[in-house]
């Protein structure tokens, strides 16, 4: 291809961290990119509308879209001890959750997905109402009492205590303990209209850039931190620890196990549409 590939990605640190070398021309033989930021939310009905040639999106949204969008190998966001957490202002018990109004940061978050799973199994009579929230109002929403519970990702792992708040349940401790397999959060597409050289191409190019990062961490800092805005630098190295990892190298075998386990019990709940058999197939 001779123009740019359009691509879209939070700017949080693991994704910063991870497309640092690529983003900015330093990976050899790879795609010239032309990045927007947008977070996950709205990452995700991009892919739906089809705007964007490659995307960071939620592996919720992967039914929808993989007609148009092929899963990448490499360059998301799997791992363990990295799940969601639904936080009170009090400790309490998971059956208070019952009727309750909870706010979440999208509906069509892979977040939301192990929350619906975990809601099923483990909140008799369910939850009551589910407000979206952008993500960074979800902990000061709970803290006012403006939500009875908020579900959260990323960074709240580390800095919710520093809003008062309590850790109701971890749905990815729920996830690993029923399934054993590593929890998927989010994922890497690209259009299969591309064709399959530049997809080839361009997944070659997001592993050596993940390569890159492990081997001179310091080289993405400035990246990073520019668009960490407010956040703590020790939380951002947390934070990359956390959600960078060997499944963001390769997706691996325990990796597509995850990611199909998912979207298999979610269909079997009647929360996502079934995944066709070849689906997951990159190429």
């Amino acid at each position: 291809m001779t123009r740019p590939l359009n691509i879209a990605y939070s700017p949080c640190p693991n994704d910063t961290f991870v497309f640092d070398a690529l983003a900015h021309g330093r990976v050899p033989d790879a795609p010239e990119l032309a990045v927007t930021f947008a977070d996950i939310d709205l990452t995700n009905g991009m892919a739906e509308r089809g705007e964007f040639d490659v995307l960071k999106v939620s592996y919720a949204v992967l039914p929808w879209v993989l007609d148009d969008y092929a899963l990448l190998p490499c360059g998301g966001a799997l791992g363990r001890g990295c799940g969601p957490l639904v936080l009170t202002r009090e400790p309490g018990a998971v059956a208070d959750l019952a009727g309750k109004t909870v706010a979440v940061p999208s509906e069509r978050s892979t977040a939301y997905l192990l929350f619906r799973l975990w809601v099923a199994a483990e909140v008799p009579g369910g939850v009551g109402e589910v407000v979206v929230l952008p993500f960074h109002e979800i902990m000061p929403a709970v803290r006012d009492g403006k939500v009875d519970a908020g579900l959260v990702i990323h960074e709240a792992r580390f800095t919710y205590q520093n809003y008062g708040l309590s850790c109701l349940a971890d749905m990815g401790e729920h996830w690993e303990h029923t399934t054993g397999l590593p929890i998927p959060l989010g994922a890497i597409i690209a259009k299969r209209a591309l064709g399959e050289p530049v997809l080839r191409r361009l997944a070659a190019a997001i592993r050596s850039s993940v390569l890159m990062a492990w081997d001179d961490p310091e080289a993405s800092r400035p990246y990073v931190l520019e668009h960490a805005q407010e956040m703590d630098p020790k939380v951002t190295d947390q934070h990359i620890g956390l959600y960078v990892n060997e499944f963001t190298a390769d997706l691996g075998e325990d990796g597509y196990a995850a990611v199909r386990g998912l979207l298999t019990r979610a269909a079997a709940e009647g929360l996502v549409p079934p995944l066709g058999r070849d689906a997951l197939n990159f190429v």
